[in-house]
């Protein structure tokens, strides 16, 4: 019988290794699965790749885990914001490397890894320090640059509801890079407010269908999440 439900927290991540590549899902606070990435910091992984939109607010969440030193390198589109001190201060320290990419960039190369596209041509950074040694190409009188897919080791993610499958649907704007980063990673895991009975949910409602997901772990809600976002 399948069944990707997880008892706990530190069981769901216990795997995860020291110089592993993992995306986090969420746009700012929305979505951003906070157990998890609380989890991730108590298991202890080191050196770490991270792949998620920003790079942390205030000193909770995302950002809790670059102030533990768990993270060689940050892969996002927005690093610096007025409550993003611990990247700044280990940024400027040299102590964590970061690859900018615009954020439609960032969303296309996760999407092209799940989808198995090789790489691609965008106009997105041509002619600037983004696309510095990287192939471009004319396309119809247009410059582009060619951007290769985002893969990673793991994916964490956080859905509404899911089930022992793992099929996952989302709450409004929690949704954002979840499905995405779900299917271009070896492993996903998924932490969700309510695990429903097999069948419960309509599959025209499933986002993510369990396919994707390979462990599903239940968190309760809280009011406020990372940096005092409402949890969506």
């Amino acid at each position: 019988m399948i069944n990707k439900i997880i008892p706990s927290l530190e069981q769901a991540l216990a795997n995860i290794h020291d110089g592993a590549t993992v995306m986090i899902g969420g746009f700012g606070g929305a979505g951003q699965p906070a157990e998890l990435i609380d989890a991730l910091i108590a298991q202890g992984a080191r050196d770490l790749v991270i792949v998620n939109n920003n790079a942390g607010n205030g000193e909770t969440g995302l950002a809790a885990l670059l102030k533990a030193g768990r993270v060689r390198k940050i892969i996002c589109s927005f690093p610096r914001q007025a409550d993003s001190q611990v990247f700044d201060g280990l940024y400027r320290a040299g102590e964590l490397e970061l690859e900018l990419v615009p954020q439609g960039n960032l969303a296309e190369r996760i999407r092209a890894a799940g989808a198995g596209i090789g790489a691609f041509f965008t106009p997105t950074g041509y002619g600037t320090e983004l696309a510095k040694g990287k192939e471009t190409r004319e396309i119809d009188g247009r410059m582009y640059v060619l951007e290769h897919p985002i893969h990673a080791d793991f994916a964490l993610i956080k859905a509404e509801c899911g089930d022992r499958w793992g099929n996952l649907t989302y709450r409004k704007t929690a949704r954002n890079f979840g499905p995405i980063m779900a299917s271009a990673a070896k492993t996903t895991i998924a932490s969700v407010h309510e695990i429903v009975e097999l069948g419960s949910l309509d599959p025209e409602s499933v986002v993510t269908p369990g396919l994707y997901v390979q462990r599903v772990v239940q968190v309760p809600r809280s009011v406020t999440g990372p940096a005092g976002f409402k949890q969506a």
